[in-house]
């Protein structure tokens, strides 16, 4: 069965502000003798920022991999934008945009070229995709130099037309991994910034990842620690801090997880990203 057409799908299902956004039940992913994923419920609000915690290869990657189609889960239920990732692979896809940790840019392209090219990959219209380019190129201040090639760019300039880009096509979730890793901080007080009035213009739900612990406090409305494919708590940063009996989230984190130092599968990560750009030249 083919989807239906993109705005009569997002009239029709939609969540309301304040429903669920992302609703996971039951999940799970196993791969040969190991559970990667092991039966784990959480959801999502509308608009809501969402922290998603946990130590390498916890199951974060997997879980995410899950939600953005790129992996079919063993078991469980997802629903995203009141779509199936599993079944319905165009329609979620339609409805997120994909920030990942490391840059993904084209740096032989100029900003609004790489802007023009992401709109295009999305059927944006010509007239809005030019309006909505200008639009997020000044809100992150990159406007003025729209036409400089992204190699000429700074780390946090770079980031900052990422998540220009990932917007562009009015994602109702965003996909954020690791977004300010290797900034310094003033450039991740100014990114989270960026990304929180985005988020309350666009009504945006923002789903990220870090190992900022303090980032995550401040910035999650709720959020996840997930820990050996399960998840070990869930509520308001408060909420975690105090049922750990916690002064500070990185102590209530450590408590949940324990202090061994962790290998990061960066295979796996590399493989989602491959993954990705495989879908892109695909649609081209």
């Amino acid at each position: 069965m083919t989807d239906a057409p993109a705005a009569t799908i997002e009239a029709e299902r939609s969540p309301a502000a304040g429903e669920a956004m992302i609703e996971v039940r039951g999940l799970t992913k196993t791969f040969k003798s190991l559970t990667a994923v092991d039966d784990i419920s959480f959801h999502v609000k509308r608009g809501e920022i969402f922290g998603f915690l946990g130590p390498n290869g916890a199951g974060k990657s997997t879980t995410i991999k899950m939600l953005t189609t790129l992996l079919r889960p063993t078991g469980g239920s997802m629903r995203l934008n009141g779509f199936d990732p599993a079944t319905q692979p165009d329609a979620v896809r339609r409805s997120i945009g994909i920030v990942f940790q490391d840059p993904s840019l084209d740096d032989q392209l100029t900003a609004l070229e790489n802007m023009e090219v992401h709109g295009v990959l999305y059927k944006v219209p010509a007239a809005l995709r030019r309006a909505r380019t200008e639009e997020l190129l000044k809100l992150v201040e990159l406007w003025d130099r729209r036409k400089d090639l992204v190699m000429k760019f700074s780390g946090g300039m770079r980031r900052r037309l990422e998540i220009a880009r990932g917007l562009l096509h009015h994602p109702t979730v965003l996909f954020l991994d690791e977004p300010t890793l290797g900034l310094d901080p003033q450039t991740r007080n100014q990114m989270w910034a960026y990304l929180k009035e985005l988020s309350a213009r666009e009504g945006a739900t923002v789903f990220f990842t870090t190992h900022y612990m303090d980032e995550a406090d401040r910035l999650a409305h709720r959020l996840a620690i997930v820990d050996h494919g399960k998840i070990v708590a869930t509520g308001t940063p408060a909420e975690v801090k105090a049922a750990q009996s916690a002064a500070s989230l990185e102590e209530a984190f450590l408590n949940l997880t324990g202090r061994t130092i962790r290998e990061e599968d960066v295979s796996a990560t590399d493989r989602m990203r491959m993954t990705v750009r495989g879908m892109s030249r695909q649609r081209r």
